[in-house]
């Protein structure tokens, strides 16, 4: 699909106007996410992102329509597994509610930049070398085997190499000061636990992208596609957070049926020099993964009487913990 550079140009400021409107005039200073905020902006979020995929039907028709919502559709679903890790990550380091809005903002922002950069890094490879396409088949695969078989992220935040650098080469603080990264004390900068959580937060999602993006690849290879649904996902990150945080003991099938759609959008790669899958019939497929996915996870939840946590209840009484000294490491 052609696009010009108007069209590019149009999406990047409508990105940075929403980022703007959401960081420096509706979310102002330290506060908790409603649970009823919250839902109100995920689904305004899923209504701009569908609005989207209407635009680009009338525009460019229904193939690249249905490439789009397929795209957005892999994104968002892998998106709800980084909301758990998130969420595993916040507790870990006992932040508060009312601090967490800001850390995501920020992670969202760089995850912004870094999807753009493997998106387009990835366009080239497929450009110029077309085994490359194998090579994400086979990486799909490959992280499809391990989430069926191993299920659940684990976070070990002594062996993230981003943040065992930090700690050598930035002095820290023990104690959160407001939503601060860096304050000023005895003449020199010292680092809050909140930058640790925000490196956390941006090197899990590289390792997550390195999944997603081969999979939006897998579905089409138009960038416009792939990096509007990736920025359309990403953009309603935040607000889903605070509405599913709490709730990761609902989704007892979602990493079984993450798995399986990894493993199907790698399949259609591997297979892309035998036979072309139609992108409706991986948008079909992805459909029903998911509708089954959450069909079956409601029922057994429903069947036991699991309740899940609030998130943000770990923080009545508990102490910030030291980037450098916590039992952390």
């Amino acid at each position: 699909m052609n696009v010009p550079l108007w069209a590019w140009a149009a999406f990047i400021v409508f990105v940075l106007a929403m980022l703007a409107l959401d960081l420096f005039v509706l979310h102002r200073g330290a506060r908790e996410v409603s649970l009823r905020e919250a839902a109100l902006w995920s689904a305004m979020w899923v209504v701009l992102a569908l609005g989207f995929g209407g635009l680009v039907f009338l525009w460019q028709g229904g193939g690249p329509a249905e490439a789009y919502l397929a795209g957005y559709l892999i994104e968002k679903s892998l998106s709800v597994d980084n909301i758990f890790v998130f969420a595993l990550i916040f507790s870990m380091f006992g932040i508060p509610l009312r601090y967490q809005h800001r850390v995501l903002m920020c992670g969202v922002i760089g995850a912004l930049v870094m999807r753009a950069a493997f998106i387009a890094s990835g366009a080239a490879l497929l450009e110029t070398f077309h085994m490359t396409i194998y090579l994400f088949g086979a990486l799909l695969i490959y992280t499809a085997v391990r989430v069926l078989r191993h299920g659940g992220t684990q976070i070990h935040p002594d062996k993230n190499p981003a943040l065992r650098l930090i700690r050598r080469v930035i002095p820290a603080t023990d104690a959160l000061h407001g939503h601060k990264f860096f304050i000023r004390a005895g003449g020199k900068w010292l680092a809050t636990p909140l930058l640790a959580v925000l490196i956390l937060i941006e090197s899990t999602d590289v390792l997550f992208a390195i999944d997603s993006i081969p999979a939006i690849f897998a579905v089409t290879r138009d960038t416009f596609i792939v990096f509007t649904s990736n920025i359309f996902a990403l953009l309603g990150m935040r607000a889903l957070y605070f509405l599913l945080a709490g709730a990761a003991q609902r989704f007892v099938y979602l990493q079984t049926g993450l798995g399986i759609i990894l493993a199907g959008v790698g399949a259609k790669l591997l297979l892309t020099d035998v036979y072309k899958i139609p992108t409706w019939a991986s948008l079909v497929f992805i459909l029903l993964v998911l509708a089954g996915t959450f069909g079956l996870s409601w029922r057994a939840t429903h069947r036991s009487g699991t309740a899940a946590p609030e998130p943000g209840h770990h923080e009545a009484g508990s102490a910030p913990r030291d980037v450098v000294g916590s039992g952390i490491r």
